[in-house]
């Protein structure tokens, strides 16, 4: 029997919390819940889950602090939960090292997707597409590495590892198959809508700032001039 998925969800509402875990358990995973930040923290640290939920507004140490005290010591993926789709607690979630969220109110179904969804691209690491969807290395690679700007970005496609002046970058699993995307074709524009689709594995719609948002963490690891926006159309890094 495969083993089961761990997800520590922190949510301070006691129906949504024991509603939400209920229906995480039904779908097969096993659920660790917590109604703050500061047990949900120790519970991080004593369980070591495979993904964690975060509600933003938490007492205790709250969603976003929470998020960024476990990117600390972890690139577990982070999905955040949030009240408001148009709230400046999405974009303080993304900007804190999570890799997604939900609007409550949020249907089972859509939550399970997106666990689902993260899971499987935490899981899955062969290396980028090219830009028509095959799994084929940029014909610039040697021995499996990319490299950029007479060497300054290096980007070990097997290895999984990144180098900017020869000194190693930390990027979590979404930066990483993010910069995969983009080097894969150097020089192409990718849509935002494109992006989410191919790292986010979103098949319907996503909210967008999900990919600004994630450019930009990217842009301070190896280097702000390193991806150019093309206004009204996306992203493209540098050939």
């Amino acid at each position: 029997m495969a083993e089961q998925t761990h997800v520590l969800f922190v949510e301070d509402d006691d129906v949504i919390r024991e509603a939400t875990q209920l229906a995480l358990e039904r779908d097969g995973f096993v659920v660790t819940a917590m109604p703050d930040g500061l047990s949900g923290l120790e519970a991080f640290r004593s369980n070591r889950p495979d993904i964690a939920l975060l509600d933003v507004m938490v007492p205790g140490l709250d969603g976003v602090s929470l998020c960024r005290r476990i990117r600390d010591e972890s690139t577990v993926p982070v999905i955040m939960l949030s009240a408001r789709a148009d709230s400046i607690d999405v974009v303080l979630g993304l900007e804190a090292g999570a890799d997604d969220y939900v609007t409550k109110p949020f249907d089972g179904a859509v939550l399970v997707a997106r666990i689902r969804a993260v899971l499987r691209r935490f899981g899955h690491a062969s290396g980028p597409r090219s830009a028509t969807g095959s799994e084929d290395v940029s014909s610039g690679a040697v021995g499996g590495v990319l490299s950029f700007g007479e060497g300054e970005l290096e980007i070990d496609t097997e290895g999984m590892e990144v180098r900017r002046n020869g000194t190693p970058v930390a990027l979590t699993p979404t930066e990483m198959r993010l910069l995969l995307e983009f080097s894969s074709a150097p020089g192409t524009v990718l849509s935002r809508d494109k992006l989410l689709e191919r790292v986010w594995d979103y098949g319907w719609g996503g909210d967008t700032r999900v990919v600004d948002v994630h450019v930009q963490r990217l842009r301070t690891k190896i280097g702000q001039d390193r991806i150019e926006t093309v206004r009204g159309f996306g992203y493209k890094l540098k050939a």
